[in-house]
Protein backbone atom coordinates (compact mmCIF):
# COMPACT_ATOMS: atom_id res chain seq x y z
CA UNK A 1 0.00 0.00 0.00
CA UNK A 2 1.31 3.00 -1.42
CA UNK A 3 1.99 6.28 1.44
CA UNK A 4 1.96 8.93 -1.04
CA UNK A 5 -1.28 11.06 -1.27
CA UNK A 6 -3.05 11.82 -4.27
CA UNK A 7 -2.02 14.90 -5.57
CA UNK A 8 -4.52 17.86 -5.31
CA UNK A 9 -6.98 17.91 -8.49
CA UNK A 10 -5.97 21.66 -10.15
CA UNK A 11 -8.05 24.68 -9.64
CA UNK A 12 -9.51 26.95 -12.69
CA UNK A 13 -7.72 29.31 -11.45
CA UNK A 14 -4.33 26.98 -12.28
CA UNK A 15 -5.80 26.60 -15.38
CA UNK A 16 -5.97 29.89 -15.93
CA UNK A 17 -2.19 30.58 -15.25
CA UNK A 18 -1.65 27.74 -17.71
CA UNK A 19 -3.76 29.48 -20.09
CA UNK A 20 -1.89 32.78 -19.70
CA UNK A 21 1.03 31.08 -19.97
CA UNK A 22 0.78 30.25 -23.56
CA UNK A 23 -1.12 33.38 -24.18
CA UNK A 24 1.86 35.74 -22.78
CA UNK A 25 4.47 33.51 -24.30
CA UNK A 26 4.36 34.73 -27.61
CA UNK A 27 3.66 38.31 -26.66
CA UNK A 28 6.76 37.99 -24.23
CA UNK A 29 8.70 36.84 -27.34
CA UNK A 30 7.56 40.12 -29.20
CA UNK A 31 8.72 42.18 -26.15
CA UNK A 32 12.14 40.78 -25.99
CA UNK A 33 12.63 40.95 -29.49
CA UNK A 34 11.71 44.79 -29.67
CA UNK A 35 13.35 46.19 -26.60
CA UNK A 36 10.46 46.32 -24.84
CA UNK A 37 11.22 46.20 -21.16
CA UNK A 38 9.39 44.02 -18.86
CA UNK A 39 8.99 47.25 -16.08
CA UNK A 40 6.87 48.82 -19.42
CA UNK A 41 4.92 45.72 -19.61
CA UNK A 42 4.08 45.58 -16.26
CA UNK A 43 2.30 49.14 -16.69
CA UNK A 44 0.49 47.63 -19.51
CA UNK A 45 -0.64 44.76 -17.61
CA UNK A 46 -1.78 46.85 -14.47
CA UNK A 47 -3.58 49.50 -16.99
CA UNK A 48 -5.45 47.04 -18.31
CA UNK A 49 -5.99 44.94 -15.10
CA UNK A 50 -7.62 48.16 -13.45
CA UNK A 51 -10.12 49.10 -16.88
CA UNK A 52 -11.18 45.41 -16.63
CA UNK A 53 -11.88 45.66 -13.11
CA UNK A 54 -13.82 49.29 -13.65
CA UNK A 55 -15.77 47.84 -16.31
CA UNK A 56 -16.57 44.85 -14.32
CA UNK A 57 -17.74 47.28 -11.76
CA UNK A 58 -19.77 49.57 -13.30
CA UNK A 59 -21.61 46.70 -15.43
CA UNK A 60 -22.78 45.60 -11.80
CA UNK A 61 -24.60 49.35 -11.53
CA UNK A 62 -22.57 49.72 -8.38
CA UNK A 63 -22.29 53.20 -7.55
CA UNK A 64 -18.94 55.64 -8.24
CA UNK A 65 -18.32 55.80 -4.72
CA UNK A 66 -15.53 53.69 -3.25
CA UNK A 67 -15.05 52.60 -6.83
CA UNK A 68 -11.27 52.69 -6.40
CA UNK A 69 -11.73 50.58 -3.08
CA UNK A 70 -13.40 47.88 -5.14
CA UNK A 71 -11.02 47.90 -7.83
CA UNK A 72 -8.12 47.47 -5.52
CA UNK A 73 -9.52 44.64 -3.59
CA UNK A 74 -10.70 42.67 -7.09
CA UNK A 75 -7.23 43.36 -8.62
CA UNK A 76 -4.91 43.21 -5.24
CA UNK A 77 -3.32 46.67 -6.78
CA UNK A 78 -2.95 49.35 -3.95
CA UNK A 79 -5.04 51.87 -3.95
CA UNK A 80 -3.09 54.90 -4.45
CA UNK A 81 -1.87 52.87 -7.65
CA UNK A 82 -5.46 52.51 -8.81
CA UNK A 83 -5.99 56.34 -8.22
CA UNK A 84 -3.02 57.29 -10.34
CA UNK A 85 -4.14 54.63 -13.51
CA UNK A 86 -8.15 55.38 -13.51
CA UNK A 87 -6.47 59.37 -13.71
CA UNK A 88 -4.13 58.74 -16.32
CA UNK A 89 -6.56 56.13 -18.32
CA UNK A 90 -7.28 57.73 -21.53
CA UNK A 91 -9.50 54.74 -22.48
CA UNK A 92 -8.90 51.18 -24.32
CA UNK A 93 -7.80 51.50 -27.54
CA UNK A 94 -10.03 51.07 -30.36
CA UNK A 95 -8.87 48.42 -33.07
CA UNK A 96 -7.47 50.33 -36.16
CA UNK A 97 -9.69 51.20 -38.62
CA UNK A 98 -9.24 49.40 -42.39
CA UNK A 99 -6.92 51.61 -44.32
CA UNK A 100 -8.01 52.28 -47.70
CA UNK A 101 -4.74 50.30 -49.40
CA UNK A 102 -5.90 47.83 -47.09
CA UNK A 103 -9.67 47.91 -48.71
CA UNK A 104 -8.30 48.18 -52.20
CA UNK A 105 -6.19 45.33 -51.90
CA UNK A 106 -9.08 43.64 -50.40
CA UNK A 107 -11.38 44.69 -52.84
CA UNK A 108 -9.11 43.90 -56.02
CA UNK A 109 -8.65 40.28 -54.17
CA UNK A 110 -11.95 39.66 -53.89
CA UNK A 111 -13.80 41.32 -56.83
CA UNK A 112 -14.09 38.56 -59.42
CA UNK A 113 -14.05 40.59 -62.06
CA UNK A 114 -10.62 41.25 -61.29
CA UNK A 115 -9.66 37.65 -61.40
CA UNK A 116 -8.14 35.73 -64.14
CA UNK A 117 -7.94 31.62 -64.13
CA UNK A 118 -8.52 32.22 -59.95
CA UNK A 119 -5.36 34.94 -59.95
CA UNK A 120 -6.30 38.85 -59.28
CA UNK A 121 -4.79 40.12 -62.89
CA UNK A 122 -2.99 42.84 -64.07
CA UNK A 123 -4.60 46.23 -64.65
CA UNK A 124 -3.59 48.76 -66.83
CA UNK A 125 -2.84 52.00 -64.39
CA UNK A 126 -5.32 54.65 -66.54
CA UNK A 127 -8.74 54.04 -68.15
CA UNK A 128 -12.44 52.84 -67.57
CA UNK A 129 -13.22 49.53 -65.48
CA UNK A 130 -10.85 47.36 -65.31
CA UNK A 131 -8.06 49.56 -64.46
CA UNK A 132 -6.03 50.25 -61.25
CA UNK A 133 -7.58 53.95 -61.71
CA UNK A 134 -11.18 52.65 -61.65
CA UNK A 135 -10.42 50.67 -58.73
CA UNK A 136 -9.26 52.82 -56.85
CA UNK A 137 -11.88 55.58 -57.35
CA UNK A 138 -14.21 52.93 -56.21
CA UNK A 139 -12.59 52.61 -53.41
CA UNK A 140 -12.28 56.68 -52.45
CA UNK A 141 -12.84 59.90 -54.47
CA UNK A 142 -10.42 61.64 -52.20
CA UNK A 143 -7.09 60.34 -52.63
CA UNK A 144 -5.54 60.22 -55.78
CA UNK A 145 -5.09 56.97 -57.22
CA UNK A 146 -1.18 57.73 -57.70
CA UNK A 147 -1.17 58.23 -54.54
CA UNK A 148 -2.28 54.60 -53.33
CA UNK A 149 -0.28 53.54 -56.21
CA UNK A 150 2.84 54.41 -54.58
CA UNK A 151 1.96 53.25 -50.89
CA UNK A 152 1.24 49.55 -52.34
CA UNK A 153 4.58 49.99 -53.84
CA UNK A 154 6.09 51.01 -51.14
CA UNK A 155 4.41 47.95 -49.10
CA UNK A 156 6.03 45.28 -51.71
CA UNK A 157 2.34 44.19 -52.18
CA UNK A 158 2.19 45.48 -55.43
CA UNK A 159 4.13 46.09 -59.01
CA UNK A 160 4.04 48.85 -61.60
CA UNK A 161 5.99 47.44 -64.90
CA UNK A 162 6.58 51.31 -66.13
CA UNK A 163 7.26 49.61 -69.89
CA UNK A 164 3.67 48.19 -69.97
CA UNK A 165 1.97 50.54 -67.65
CA UNK A 166 -0.23 48.16 -66.01
CA UNK A 167 -0.01 47.14 -61.82
CA UNK A 168 0.26 43.81 -60.41
CA UNK A 169 -0.31 42.39 -57.21
CA UNK A 170 2.34 40.33 -55.79
CA UNK A 171 0.93 39.00 -52.74
CA UNK A 172 -1.98 37.08 -52.03
CA UNK A 173 -2.48 38.87 -48.26
CA UNK A 174 -2.11 41.85 -46.71
CA UNK A 175 1.00 41.76 -45.03
CA UNK A 176 2.51 45.48 -45.78
CA UNK A 177 6.39 44.57 -45.94
CA UNK A 178 8.63 47.82 -43.91
CA UNK A 179 5.89 48.88 -42.12
CA UNK A 180 6.35 47.35 -38.27
CA UNK A 181 4.07 49.78 -37.04
CA UNK A 182 1.32 49.07 -38.91
CA UNK A 183 2.20 45.11 -38.71
CA UNK A 184 1.89 45.86 -34.79
CA UNK A 185 -1.24 47.30 -35.19
CA UNK A 186 -2.34 44.43 -37.25
CA UNK A 187 -1.45 42.20 -34.28
CA UNK A 188 -3.14 44.08 -31.76
CA UNK A 189 -5.93 43.95 -33.62
CA UNK A 190 -6.86 40.99 -35.53
CA UNK A 191 -5.05 38.51 -31.89
CA UNK A 192 -7.39 41.23 -29.89
CA UNK A 193 -10.43 40.52 -31.22
CA UNK A 194 -9.92 36.52 -31.42
CA UNK A 195 -8.82 36.80 -27.82
CA UNK A 196 -11.94 38.44 -27.25
CA UNK A 197 -14.29 36.02 -28.77
CA UNK A 198 -12.40 33.27 -26.99
CA UNK A 199 -12.88 35.21 -23.40
CA UNK A 200 -16.24 35.73 -24.03
CA UNK A 201 -16.97 32.35 -24.64
CA UNK A 202 -15.19 31.30 -21.19
CA UNK A 203 -17.28 33.54 -19.37
CA UNK A 204 -20.61 33.18 -21.40
CA UNK A 205 -23.15 29.74 -20.71
CA UNK A 206 -23.31 29.20 -24.07
CA UNK A 207 -20.78 30.26 -26.63
CA UNK A 208 -21.70 33.83 -28.23
CA UNK A 209 -18.68 33.69 -30.96
CA UNK A 210 -17.83 30.96 -33.70
CA UNK A 211 -14.32 29.89 -32.95
CA UNK A 212 -13.09 26.26 -33.99
CA UNK A 213 -9.84 24.89 -34.60
CA UNK A 214 -8.51 21.14 -35.57
CA UNK A 215 -4.35 20.08 -34.64
CA UNK A 216 -2.47 17.33 -35.12
CA UNK A 217 1.32 15.99 -34.49
CA UNK A 218 3.72 13.60 -35.87
CA UNK A 219 3.76 15.67 -39.55
CA UNK A 220 6.62 16.50 -41.53
CA UNK A 221 7.31 19.71 -43.54
CA UNK A 222 5.76 18.52 -46.39
CA UNK A 223 2.91 17.76 -45.16
CA UNK A 224 1.94 21.26 -43.13
CA UNK A 225 2.69 22.63 -46.46
CA UNK A 226 -0.24 21.21 -47.47
CA UNK A 227 -2.09 22.55 -45.00
CA UNK A 228 -0.72 25.53 -45.33
CA UNK A 229 -2.55 25.28 -49.28
CA UNK A 230 -5.14 24.09 -48.15
CA UNK A 231 -5.85 26.78 -45.66
CA UNK A 232 -4.80 29.36 -48.44
CA UNK A 233 -7.17 28.33 -51.02
CA UNK A 234 -9.98 28.29 -48.42
CA UNK A 235 -9.61 31.90 -47.36
CA UNK A 236 -9.34 32.94 -50.92
CA UNK A 237 -13.06 31.25 -51.45
CA UNK A 238 -14.03 33.10 -47.73
CA UNK A 239 -12.35 36.15 -48.88
CA UNK A 240 -14.51 36.30 -52.30
CA UNK A 241 -17.94 35.51 -51.12
CA UNK A 242 -17.26 37.22 -47.77
CA UNK A 243 -16.90 41.17 -48.75
CA UNK A 244 -19.22 41.57 -51.37
CA UNK A 245 -21.59 40.30 -48.66
CA UNK A 246 -20.70 42.69 -46.21
CA UNK A 247 -19.95 45.44 -48.47
CA UNK A 248 -23.91 44.78 -49.61
CA UNK A 249 -24.45 44.69 -45.68
CA UNK A 250 -22.98 48.01 -45.07
CA UNK A 251 -24.43 50.10 -48.13
CA UNK A 252 -28.11 48.49 -46.50
CA UNK A 253 -27.60 49.18 -42.95
CA UNK A 254 -26.46 52.71 -43.41
CA UNK A 255 -30.02 53.69 -42.81
CA UNK A 256 -30.53 51.56 -39.52
CA UNK A 257 -29.95 53.71 -36.44
CA UNK A 258 -26.33 54.29 -34.88
CA UNK A 259 -27.07 52.80 -32.03
CA UNK A 260 -27.46 49.90 -34.01
CA UNK A 261 -24.01 49.61 -35.39
CA UNK A 262 -21.39 46.78 -35.20
CA UNK A 263 -18.35 45.83 -36.15
CA UNK A 264 -16.96 42.31 -37.14
CA UNK A 265 -13.67 40.43 -37.83
CA UNK A 266 -13.14 36.89 -39.47
CA UNK A 267 -10.28 35.38 -39.60
CA UNK A 268 -8.40 32.47 -40.68
CA UNK A 269 -5.21 31.07 -39.20
CA UNK A 270 -2.52 28.51 -39.74
CA UNK A 271 0.68 27.40 -37.37
CA UNK A 272 3.17 24.99 -36.64
CA UNK A 273 6.03 24.44 -34.81
CA UNK A 274 8.34 21.65 -33.79
CA UNK A 275 6.73 18.78 -31.82
CA UNK A 276 6.13 19.11 -28.65
CA UNK A 277 4.38 17.29 -25.18
CA UNK A 278 0.88 17.65 -26.26
CA UNK A 279 -1.21 20.35 -24.41
CA UNK A 280 -4.70 19.01 -25.80
CA UNK A 281 -7.92 21.16 -24.60
CA UNK A 282 -10.48 19.60 -22.97
CA UNK A 283 -13.16 21.16 -25.06
CA UNK A 284 -15.13 21.00 -28.28
CA UNK A 285 -13.80 24.36 -29.68
CA UNK A 286 -10.41 22.45 -31.13
CA UNK A 287 -10.55 19.06 -32.66
CA UNK A 288 -7.71 16.81 -32.05
CA UNK A 289 -6.46 14.66 -35.29
CA UNK A 290 -5.51 11.21 -34.02
CA UNK A 291 -2.15 10.12 -34.53
CA UNK A 292 -1.50 6.61 -36.69
CA UNK A 293 -0.74 3.48 -34.39
CA UNK A 294 2.36 1.83 -34.72
CA UNK A 295 2.39 -1.67 -36.42
CA UNK A 296 3.79 -4.57 -34.36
Amino acid sequence: MSDTLPSTAPSDQDALLDALQSVLMPLARLAVAKGLTFAATEESLKQAFVRAAQEAQLAQGLPAHRLVSRISTATGINRREVTRLTQADTGAPRPEAASLVSQLFTRWLSDRSLRLKGKPRSLPRHGEAPSFEALARSVTQDVHPRSLLDELCRLKLARWDEASDTVSLVEDGFTPHGDTQRMLAFLGSNTGDHLQAAVSNVLSDEPVHFEQAVFAEGLSAESVEQLRVLARRHWKTLLAEAVPLLESRIEADATQPETARRRVRMGLFTFHADDAPPSSPDHDEAVPVRKPRKRT
